[in-house]
């Protein structure tokens, strides 16, 4: 295991120090250096050790010298241990455990470490529950709050060894809580760690302002994607530990906004690819198959790779071929498959179906334009006939602004109409945390900048004020009244944010406390407020239009396949925008 960065090591100081001052502040990691190719493989992945931070609970009885937990360590056993170990004695009825946390989401690994224990030759037992939450950790399987073990094991018993040293994992959690099950042996811990594993990259990608909230929900979302840039780019570190296509839209967006190139993205793409015909849908969701395509022609536009377009050709010219099979002789579209936009609009058919018409719209459009790159004259004709046969079709508005933000994206709607009678209403109710994105493209498009930041700061601020360190697979303000915060046992007479809400896949504790499609706000502030945005492929070509509305600076890295772009606006006293921008050579700025 790789010794912690120098970044890592200061932030978990800075963790240690924050907890004594403000412990209702959870700082994130500022950008962990690495040296790594521009085209970063999967040997990126490195394992650093973390200690705990605090004890958040410990058993009435049994427990002694828990403070021994939070001591520094070498993660070594050792024969002479300089401080007392952490005994648990559960008796008849009475389980001994504590609940540690480590202070920030991570994915990873728990080690627990042991001392010579006595009576060598018996075995002792252990039940770890890992928590994205306090609650999670302290919670039993199933019930009526729905904990786990989907996709990964977080609530086991295991067998600790005699002065050795036992891994459990890999699974996403922030606390652990550990319990003898034996009540007529002690356990003794001489350590406590956890290991966090996640790809060690440069943040080639920057963004200040003079917003401080908004400068670490830009963090939040980097670092929610990074940990799901594992063997593959994941949708949830917890559960969700798959590749879903239309999830990855946000999260490319992000990797192309933060690290640039990654090698995760394409591997991805082809995996659900290659195990997809053309004819069926990708996850079996018509809309993951669009999403495919956009993804496609972003990462197109962002990195310039012919080779890999060239090879995607023959499954795109055939998927887009599938595609306009759904246009119906009016324009309307009839997507079979499961129809699905995203979660808090699933039960609603007319909002799916005016989300699925502006799909087709956007995907055939990106289609056309990739046609056109690859010299495909013919299949270009064929989404350009598909897009104009789509127009004819006005849907039924259904009031909803994830489908209506899609419409005004793809030019079904007016984007100012659409901000004026749908968006704007009720501020930030009616987002969800993965078409949330598509709210801000559409208010940015209606040149509303402003409400875009304030439906950041208060949405996904929102879960950094009850003690997110990464964004989630869903969330509504509405939860966080009488609300507990995730960093806290649940007190008396409160609702429990993770145990008692959510709904549809994501009904209690098998809600993801961190899931990538919830990064969207990171690529946008760097796209609209700093107004940085490829129109070239491979970034030859960038337009560059500052959008700063309320805020009186912004400042930032972009990357790209020759460097990093460099920014700084700043509102001058007339109102106007001054801007310094430097971009590296084979990088034209357009303004």
């Amino acid at each position: 295991m790789k010794s912690i960065s120098a970044a890592l090591t200061l932030w978990v100081l800075t963790l240690s120090t924050t907890w004594a001052s403000e412990p209702n502040r959870i700082p994130l990691p500022a950008a962990i250096p690495a040296e790594v190719s521009a085209k970063a493989r999967a040997s990126d992945l490195r394992q650093y050790a973390l200690p705990p931070l605090r004890i958040v609970w410990k058993s009435a009885q049994g427990v002694t010298h828990a403070e021994s937990l939070l001591a520094a360590k070498p993660g070594q056993p050792v024969l002479s241990e300089p401080n007392p170990p952490t005994e648990l004695a559960s008796t008849p009825g009475v389980s001994a455990g504590v609940l540690v946390d480590f202070g920030v989401e991570i994915q990873g690994y728990l080690e627990l470490l042991t001392p010579m224990m006595p009576e060598q030759t018996k075995m002792r037992r252990v039940r770890v529950r890992f928590g994205e939450s306090a609650s999670e950790a302290m919670s039993e399987l199933g019930g009526k709050q729905n904990a786990g073990n989907d996709h990964a094991i977080r609530d086991q018993i295991v067998t600790v060894p005699w002065l050795g040293k036992i891994r459990l994992g890999p699974s996403g959690f922030r606390f652990a809580r550990i319990d003898n099950v034996n009540p007529d042996l002690p356990v003794q811990l001489s350590q406590v760690q956890a290991v966090l594993e996640m790809r060690d990259l440069p943040y080639v990608g920057s963004f200040r302002c003079d917003d401080a909230r908004l400068n670490r929900i830009w963090q939040v979302g980097a670092y929610t994607v990074q940990l799901n840039m594992q063997e593959y780019l994941w949708d949830g570190i917890k559960r969700d530990r798959l590749v879903w296509l239309g999830d990855l839209h946000p999260e490319v967006s992000t990797i192309n906004a933060v690290f640039g190139f990654h090698e995760v993205v394409p591997k991805s793409l082809d995996l659900i690819r290659d195990v997809t015909k053309p004819t069926e849908w990708m996850n079996g969701i018509s809309s993951y198959s669009m999403w495919w395509i956009i993804i496609q022609e972003d990462w197109w536009l962002h990195h310039g790779d012919r080779p890999y377009l060239e090879a995607q050709k023959a499954y795109l010219t055939a998927l887009i071929r599938h595609l306009v099979t759904f246009i119906g002789p009016d324009g309307r579209e009839s997507l079979n498959g499961m129809r699905f936009l995203d979660w808090p609009t699933y039960e609603n058919p007319a909002a799916v179906a005016e989300g699925l018409q502006a799909m087709m719209v956007l995907a055939l459009e990106s289609g056309a334009r990739l046609m056109d790159a690859l010299g495909d004259t013919e299949t270009r004709r064929v989404c350009e006939d598909g897009v104009a046969r789509l127009r004819r079709h006005q849907p039924a508005t259904s009031g909803r602004k994830s489908p209506a933000a899609l419409l005004a994206l793809a030019g079904v709607r007016d984007p100012v109409q659409v901000a004026e009678s749908i968006l704007r209403k009720g501020g930030p109710k009616d987002l969800s945390t993965f078409y949330g994105f598509y709210v801000l493209e559409s208010l940015a498009r209606a040149g509303d900048i402003n409400t875009a930041l304030d439906f950041i700061s208060q949405f996904w601020g929102g879960m950094l004020d009850v003690g997110a360190t990464t964004f989630w697979e869903d969330f509504d303000l509405e939860w966080t009244k009488l609300g507990s915060r995730i960093d806290e046992l649940v007190p008396e007479g409160t609702r429990d944010i993770h145990g008692d809400c959510g709904a549809h896949c994501y009904v209690g504790f098998r809600h993801s406390l961190c899931h990538g499609w919830a990064s969207g706000p990171t690529s946008w502030l760097s796209r609209h407020v700093l107004g940085i945005r490829p129109v070239g492929p491979g970034c030859r070509q960038v337009r560059i239009t500052p959008n700063l509305g309320r805020l009186k600076w912004a400042e930032g890295a972009y990357p790209t396949p020759k460097g990093a772009i460099r920014v700084r606006h700043e509102r001058s006293a007339d109102g106007s925008v001054q801007s310094q921008i430097t971009a590296p050579p084979g990088v034209e700025v357009l303004r």
